[in-house]
């Protein structure tokens, strides 16, 4: 990743559009990504990020979850920057920040220029609300004792970040000593982009003709190699030939997007995954103590036999005595632990309370164990589930979790319809039919047992967690079948694997199991069909 003062001196250029623009809202995403809407011409939307890792700014079309409830630095946001208007967006040289300026009035109606500092430096980004110089707050503080030279707090003198000494502007010259490190000697330069200029100046590119392409490019090439994936706004042609080409912002949404997608969910869903694994390895401890517990009772009739023979051989023992050697009624040597504080008549007792104990608890701890592992095959396809998830997604998991009693419910205030909002599930046209596809357990019970007919035609991928999928036809197609065969397998605990068995059947054979987890079911009659996932395929009808 390299969204270094090079690439934001491309983005900027891009989001000139919103000089003059109006500030018409301002929500929060995440902890630390903003969304403003500004009308300038039509609605636009910018997207601020101050992520260690994904920190950033571009344009954006995609619809992004917002919090009901902001943070009091959104709620100061928009008291001073909705309804303003923006006078300038300008980069620091070729530094990684740029300065939003916005016109707008305060409380007595009077006009006031704020800047909006937003600093794109790695695990330092920022946003820093700044009029007259002094810091009306940041989404970030940074209190004096961790930095006394670049204090960041409310009613602070704010004082810009120092640009790095004897770096030189890249434009500014024709050409460069390509056995220099360019990272140490120009201007906005990460090391990923001197990687790729020194590559092409020793393939036969001049320094000027690498600096013009870059100051002409409005693309954005991402290229994906074994280490990971990569972007810049020109092809990076030292890590490979072959790269996705997108407009700037639009490249920055598909790449950050679902980087991001996991923090969104810790950030506004809660910590669902540490839940979710701390269930997990709590119910496996419990299966195990079950275990032993089960694993005892079974062999609980030794008791009653060490009782019976003391019973008959109390003569044999004595208070003091932690053990006993006696023959057993068949001619055995029996050695029998004892109580040292009992005699024969009391430690027989105790063996046979023992003995009835455990006899009768066999039950009671089959129930147990049978629900702790119903617990952790549950938890088991949660966790599968918050793997694929995306926001909606994690949002309603976390509203059953909550139903289920197993998250303390939020309080929210009453809506004003007493019916709950549809969930999320996906549909697809698949020509004349129609598919739905369930990707969590509430999705799953809503498309099977609300939403499709008795003759539709329902998939799921075969002794395995995984999604509910239906076409509405009783009679579909072979290519049909597969795809939702596929889809099925793909939104399953299966999805790695190969030739993946997936059941199919019309809903009227189905039916819920008795006191059983949301989306469970059984099956009267089934066909059963073997799929690999093919992406290819799965790509025209979801985003993989």
């Amino acid at each position: 990743m390299a969204f270094d003062g090079i690439m934001l001196h491309q983005v900027v250029r891009q989001l000139q559009p919103l000089v003059s623009g109006r500030i018409s809202k301002i929500y929060q995403i995440s902890d630390t990504e903003i969304l403003f809407l500004i009308k300038a011409g039509n609605i636009r939307q910018l997207m601020v990020s101050a992520h260690s890792s994904y920190n950033r700014i571009h344009l954006t079309s995609r619809s992004y979850p917002t919090r009901s409830a902001p943070s009091n630095f959104i709620m100061l946001l928009r008291k001073y920057l909705e309804g303003g208007y923006i006078s300038s967006i300008q980069q620091a040289g070729l530094d990684r920040y740029l300065i939003m300026e916005v016109s707008s009035r305060n409380e007595l109606g009077d006009r006031i220029v704020l800047q909006l500092y937003i600093e794109l430096m790695g695990k330092y980004a920022n946003l820093i609300l700044v009029n007259e110089g002094r810091i009306i707050d940041a989404l970030k503080h940074i209190p004096p004792f961790e930095n006394t030279i670049r204090t960041i707090q409310p009613g602070a003198q704010f004082k810009p970040t120092a640009p790095q000494p004897g770096k030189i502007d890249p434009f500014s010259i024709d050409d460069i000593d390509s056995e220099e490190n360019l990272f140490e000697r120009l201007e906005g330069f990460s090391p990923l982009l001197s990687d790729e200029v020194v590559f092409r100046m020793h393939n036969g590119q001049s320094y000027r003709q690498i600096m013009e392409q870059i100051h002409n490019s409005d693309q954005l090439y991402i290229t994906s190699v074994k280490k990971g994936d990569y972007f810049h706004c020109l092809p990076l042609t030292h890590l490979s030939d072959q790269y996705q080409q997108y407009e700037i912002c639009e490249g920055l949404d598909q790449f950050y997007y679902s980087r991001e997608e996991r923090e969104r969910i810790r950030n506004i869903s809660g910590d669902l995954f540490k839940f979710v694994r701390k269930e997990i390895a709590r119910t496996e401890n419990k299966i195990d103590k079950l275990t032993a517990q089960l694993q005892e009772a079974e062999g609980c009739d030794i008791y009653r036999s060490y009782g019976e023979v003391l019973f008959a051989n109390l003569d044999k023992v004595e208070k003091g005595m932690t053990e006993v050697r006696i023959a057993d009624f068949e001619g055995n040597d029996l050695t029998i632990p004892l109580d040292n504080r009992l005699d024969g008549r009391g430690n027989a007792k105790k063996h046979f309370t023992r003995y009835h104990k455990l006899s009768t608890g066999k039950k009671y701890i089959n129930e147990q164990l049978q629900i702790a592992q119903d617990n952790l095959e549950y938890f088991s396809a949660v966790s599968r589930q918050l793997q694929q998830a995306d926001f909606t997604v994690a949002t309603e998991i976390k509203q059953e979790l909550q139903n289920n009693g197993y998250l303390k419910a939020e309080r929210r205030k009453a809506p004003h319809s007493k019916k709950s909002p549809e969930p999320a599930y996906l549909t697809i046209e698949a020509g004349e039919h129609v598919i739905l596809v369930g990707r969590n357990n509430i999705q799953n019970n809503h498309v099977t047992f609300k939403k499709a007919g008795r003759f539709d035609t329902w998939f799921h991928a075969k002794d395995v967690s995984g999604g509910h999928v239906v076409i509405n036809t009783d009679k579909p197609s072979e290519a049909e079948i597969r795809l939702c065969a596929m889809l099925a397998a793909y939104y399953s605990q299966a999805r790695e694997s190969s030739s993946i068995p997936v059941d199919y059947t019309l809903i009227r054979e189905l039916k819920k199991i008795p006191g059983s987890k949301l989306g469970k079911v059984s099956m009267k009659q089934y066909k059963t069909i073997y799929i690999d996932i093919d992406e290819k395929t799965l790509s025209q009808y979801i985003s993989l």
